[in-house]
């Protein structure tokens, strides 16, 4: 029963847990919040794994059919957004697996940088065709682990989860992720 003294917190102040407890109770109002709340991170991260916006949405949108499928399965609702990041991380490498190679670095799309001067340009994707072959050298668990924390901005625990690994795992390839990157990003400090 509602305290008429209290007036209905807005959606958007809702913790995730809250949340998805009335989601799986059929509240498609709540599951559209956190559609909302967490479609942006899947997105950048999923981009970044695919090199293409156009899969990523498709992926994104596929992930939340399957979360709004799989809800009731979700042991801790304060963790939608590691479970959801884990749902789009498969559904990703789903397409990765169907496309049967990686595209080549040269027919990557690099977002449109603010200054359009042509040195600018072309500093600015040289700097990033240099990460991206550094990303590209590292090991899949290294590489996925740097992406969770770096792009995502997940912490340890959050990383650990989505890759099934322990934290130590996990600070390891974090580590050694990095200073795999310094060096081949030395030449661009």
């Amino acid at each position: 029963m509602e305290d008429p003294d209290r007036p209905e917190m807005p959606l958007a102040e809702v913790p995730d847990q809250i949340l998805v407890e009335r989601a799986i109770d059929g509240d498609t109002v709540a599951f559209r919040e956190i559609v909302r709340r967490h479609s942006g991170l899947m997105r950048a991260y999923v981009t970044r794994m695919l090199s293409s916006a156009t899969d990523a949405d498709d992926v994104v949108q596929d992930a939340f059919v399957v979360a709004w499928r799989q809800l009731p399965s979700l042991r801790d609702g304060a963790a939608v957004r590691a479970w959801l990041m884990r749902i789009a991380s498969r559904e990703a490498y789903a397409v990765i697996r169907r496309r049967g190679r990686e595209e080549p670095i040269e027919d990557r799309d690099f977002s449109t940088p603010v200054d359009t001067r042509p040195e600018h340009v072309a500093i600015r994707n040289a700097r990033l065709a240099a990460l991206s072959d550094a990303l590209d050298t590292l090991p899949e668990a290294q590489r996925r682990a740097w992406l969770l924390r770096e792009s995502v901005g997940l912490g340890y625990a959050e990383i650990a989860a989505e890759m099934d690994l322990p934290v130590s795992t996990v600070r390891g390839n974090l580590a050694r992720a990095r200073a795999s990157i310094m060096i081949r990003m030395e030449e661009w400090r």
